[in-house]
């Protein structure tokens, strides 16, 4: 299971969510598992009694004036249903300053305190789906991953198999480039995965004779992308003539990640065989798939008619 300490959240989150930390130091160890959170409200109001104690606990503007108004008499009980569930933090929006009884509260129980100037709305929106991608089932395998026609491709095979020049064709041919060598992959829904590429090697390809180049400056902006949903997979093997392949296309093979089942095709590599033209074919049959026209069984059903004409006296 993924997971990212409050510690880590603010640093990769201070600029874009412009989260700060208000009190609660002693707790910035404390890991998030999920990416679900928590309105607080019906709990304060004693409507809900259930705090679920691994989600992010959010005050809006509604929830901290209700504390607020609250006596010392009604505040104390309500503060100790905050207390009972160890959350991993707060986060007070709308530039609202934390009040003092909920700072004694962060510090005491070590729960961060983070403050945001964004609206609650926005914040739960954005932050949330900042969460399913950051604590996402995830996975690195080693090939290549690139766009054409808007199919996310999944090109593997051995090493000096051809991955990267067949990848670097699809470019000059104005495709896209995810990743090369290797390709970090997120279960972003039970059925839906997504690729990218690591920070230190993003952008960049190893070509053997030439070196590492950079696809961002040699082919421009165009020539690259951030992520990609995965469509499919190809796996790239020597020709061998003592193999059979599949010459008709009525068996779609699968090929799983992270519990998540893909159809694969299995192309054989030959001297003088144009690899990137062959994917570039198979992006275009997945397109026509997802319409729902599959060529191989159209074919089989008019070869089918075509005999049972043939066979009337």
């Amino acid at each position: 299971m993924e997971t990212i300490s409050v510690v880590d959240l603010l640093e990769e989150t201070s600029e874009r969510f412009g989260l700060r930390l208000a009190a609660g130091k002693g707790g910035l160890s404390k890991k998030i598992t999920t990416s679900r959170i928590q309105k607080p409200g019906l709990l304060l109001t004693g409507l809900l009694e259930k705090l679920h104690s691994e989600r992010i606990q959010i005050f809006g503007k509604a929830e901290i004036n209700y504390l607020k108004s609250l006596p010392e008499n009604r505040l104390k009980p309500t503060l100790k249903l905050l207390e009972k569930a160890d959350t991993p933090c707060y986060v007070i929006t709308r530039k609202q300053k934390p009040p003092s009884f909920l700072s004694h509260l962060a510090d005491r129980k070590k729960i961060p305190l983070l403050t945001t100037n964004l609206t609650t709305s926005f914040f739960i929106e954005r932050f949330t789906k900042y969460l399913e991608e950051r604590l996402a089932p995830t996975t690195t395998v080693h090939g290549v991953f690139v766009d054409v026609l808007g199919v996310g491709i999944l090109i593997l095979g051995k090493s000096g198999i051809g991955k990267s020049e067949c990848a670097l064709d699809l470019v000059t041919k104005g495709y896209r480039l995810i990743a090369d060598d290797a390709v970090i992959i997120k279960r972003m829904s039970p059925t839906t995965l997504f690729g990218i590429a690591s920070d230190i090697i993003r952008y960049h390809m190893e070509v053997r004779g030439i070196g590492i180049v950079n696809v961002k400056d040699l082919f421009g902006i165009t020539a690259i992308r951030e992520k990609k949903q995965m469509d499919i997979v190809v796996e790239l093997a020597q020709w061998d003539s003592d193999e059979e392949y599949d010459r008709l296309g009525f068996e779609e093979g699968i090929y799983e990640i992270l519990g998540v089942r893909l159809p694969i095709l299995r192309i054989p590599v030959s001297p003088g065989r144009s690899v990137a033209t062959v994917v570039e074919v198979a992006a275009r049959n997945q397109l026509l798939k997802i319409m729902g026209h599959h060529s191989a069984i159209e074919f089989k059903k008019n070869l089918d008619m075509a005999i049972k004409r043939n066979k009337k006296p």
